[in-house]
């Protein structure tokens, strides 16, 4: 028997939600799971602090039984979640111009050894091993924000070659073993199905995947115009687009490094705004860049190399290089790329906003179903929040109640 749910009444101005919801989870079979759906997306928006399902509940029903009908909705009941995924790309990209796809890396913290894909790895943010999942999402860039819309949960080994640890976290069948870089050309494939728009460009942090310069190739085989941070070690060597520039006269003649390459490289640029991290006050730099090719990367085809630009920034009194990037885009300004590289700090901070604000780390399920549930509903409150107009600017306002309530 199917139990009847009053919520709470939708926020002034907020009524749009359950067309927004019916749009994005109208495949669901059910009407409880489309209700549901709304409950849950009304909780992540509305609840304030932690974002249990417990929480949720309370803040927007006050049904006794809800929590435990919104916990068998996000863990148990067997929805799929890309159809929601899908309309969320479509419902982004007809309100905005997408300027880039942006790749982050998210490190999901984890007690115990239940939690889907939980296992033991280093942690550059903590600088220590940490017992955790490890998730990569992929934001659609616009004009002043960044928007989750795809998710992929990596999977070590051991989960997915044990019949008990799958049947218990309820993994698919076709769920495998991935390494970080094919988790990352699986997203960038997805999107690239299911977009009715021109592709943007691939913006993402390879700086600590050990096969950043196969994945790069791929890229660039599969017609993707890209930007990536890629790891200071890269070996790289001297390249030219045309036959007019000497080779002998760009530093590091031969083979080297990314990161000893972009500080030496043959043009320089002035600029007053870091490529990482906020300023405290503009500070004079340089970008130095260079063309180069990858030693181990695949041909462009006739006999020819492909051919990259590579840059990265000098400060001066300062030793040691901050991020180095690579674009196959090697006839555009430096201006357009360094407005890509900060799209992809911008991605980092919505991270930061998702998990403050959304419950990006309090999913308390340990099903892979019910992770990929979590991340498509917290993704669709995000998107509701600041991707409708004027909503972006009334969240803030909210946010500033809260804080000073």
């Amino acid at each position: 028997m199917t139990t009847r749910t009053r919520t709470r009444s939708l926020t002034a101005g907020d009524t749009a939600l359950a067309g927004f919801t019916e749009r994005l989870f109208g495949h669901l079979p059910r009407a409880d799971q489309r209700r549901w759906a709304r409950v849950y997306l009304q909780g992540l928006l509305t609840t304030p602090g932690k974002k249990s399902v417990r929480r949720l509940a309370a803040s927007v029903t006050e049904s006794p039984t809800a929590s435990q009908s919104l916990q068998q909705f996000i863990n148990a009941s067997p929805w799929d979640w890309n159809p929601a995924r899908t309309e969320l790309l479509r419902w982004v990209e007809e309100r905005h111009p997408v300027r880039a796809w942006t790749i982050g890396q998210v490190c999901f913290p984890k007690r115990g050894e239940h939690s889907v894909g939980v296992h033991r790895r280093f942690d550059p943010v903590a600088g220590r091993i940490v017992n955790c999942q490890l998730g990569f999402c992929l934001f659609l860039s616009l004009d002043g924000m960044s928007v989750p819309v795809d998710w992929r949960l990596a999977l070590p080994e051991a989960w997915v070659a044990d019949p008990v640890l799958r049947r218990r976290a309820r993994i698919s069948p076709e769920a495998v073993h991935q390494t970080p870089e094919a988790l990352v050309l699986e997203l960038v494939d997805s999107i690239a199905a299911r977009t009715s728009s021109a592709r943007p460009p691939v913006v993402a942090d390879f700086s600590r995947l050990g096969g950043a310069a196969a994945l790069i190739g791929v890229l660039g085989r599969r017609g993707h115009d890209f930007l990536v941070s890629v790891p200071p070690t890269l070996a790289v060597r001297t390249a030219a687009l045309n036959h007019g520039v000497d080779p002998a006269r760009t530093p590091g003649r031969g083979e080297t490094t990314a990161g000893d390459f972009a500080r030496l490289g043959n043009t320089s640029h002035p600029y007053t705004t870091p490529l990482a991290g906020p300023a405290v006050r503009p500070q004079r730099q340089r970008i130095h860049s260079a063309l180069v090719g990858l030693p181990d990367g695949d041909p462009a085809g006739r006999g020819t190399q492909q051919i990259y630009r590579l840059f990265g920034e000098r400060r001066p009194g300062r030793r040691g290089g901050g991020p180095v990037w690579l674009t196959n885009m090697n006839r555009h300004r430096m201006d357009d790329l360094l407005h890509l590289v900060r799209l992809s700090a911008r991605s980092t901070a919505v991270l930061g906003s998702l998990a403050d604000e959304f419950g990006l780390l309090d999913f308390e399920g340990r099903s892979f179903p019910g992770w990929h549930h979590h991340m498509t509903l917290m993704s669709a409150a995000y998107a509701y929040a600041y991707a409708v107009p004027g909503r972006a600017r009334e969240r803030e306002r909210e946010e500033r109640g809260r804080r000073s309530a």
